[in-house]
């Protein structure tokens, strides 16, 4: 049977992703949760990570990768002197004239092939992961977008001489749907985290909180989180 690593932010796109690989992996015993730390401001998003790893019996791999980002001011990262820029990805975008600031240089590049070592050293044969169709809109997060998945997937099949594949189930799905996929498979929506910032309630301000509020409006479902605004 095939295992898959299933990269885990504890926010919703990774937990739906986590479910369906449960889901299709047949069973919790097929599936590594791998978290990823890389510096940001808070530790919200572990914290949901450990408890959604927890929720479906998989076991769960935690690694820091805070010093790639050690020469960068993202607004993300804790070392960062800028703020977690407020409204939608639209208008930030209307601002930036392309890529928001809160894009990780090459994050997912990053991510995706330190998952693909890890998944050839424990004898997995897939490495799943959440990208989707709204990070990827207007260039928004380039290293979200289909090109850039399909030329990643061919490097990394190559690259371990096609013992490792690159699957992202969500790659043309908008959140509306991801929401909707996620109540489908039963995920634990109330144990994850999308904000940027690390407060008590999630601040319902920045890019993605706005658009996972919307998310859940538009499937007619309460959003199990709390918000602050």
């Amino acid at each position: 049977m095939s295992k898959a690593v299933v990269l885990l932010s504890g926010g919703i796109d990774s937990t739906v992703c986590l479910a369906d690989a449960v889901n299709r992996f047949n069973g919790p015993e097929n599936v590594i949760a791998l978290t990823l730390f890389y510096g940001q401001k808070h530790a919200k998003e572990l914290e949901s990570a450990k408890a959604v790893a927890g929720y479906f019996g998989v076991q769960h791999v935690i690694k820091n990768l805070a010093d790639v980002f050690e020469f960068d001011n993202n607004p993300l990262l804790a070392k960062s002197t800028e703020a977690v820029p407020e409204g939608d990805y639209a208008t930030q975008q209307r601002e930036s004239n392309g890529m928001v600031k809160t894009y990780v240089p090459f994050r997912n590049g990053l991510f995706l092939s330190y998952a693909t070592a890890i998944a050839y050293s424990l004898g997995a044969s897939w490495v799943v992961y959440g990208a989707h169709a709204d990070d990827a809109a207007g260039n928004a997060y380039p290293d979200c977008s289909v090109a850039f998945y399909t030329a990643l997937s061919q490097a990394v099949y190559e690259g371990t001489g096609h013992k490792v594949q690159l699957f992202a189930p969500l790659i043309s799905s908008f959140k509306k749907g991801i929401v909707k996929k996620g109540l489908e498979l039963g995920a634990p929506f109330h144990l994850t985290w999308s904000c940027y910032n690390g407060t008590e309630k999630a601040c319902g301000k920045c890019g993605t909180c706005i658009d996972r509020k919307k998310a859940f409006e538009a499937n007619g479902v309460k959003d199990p989180i709390e918000y602050a605004e």
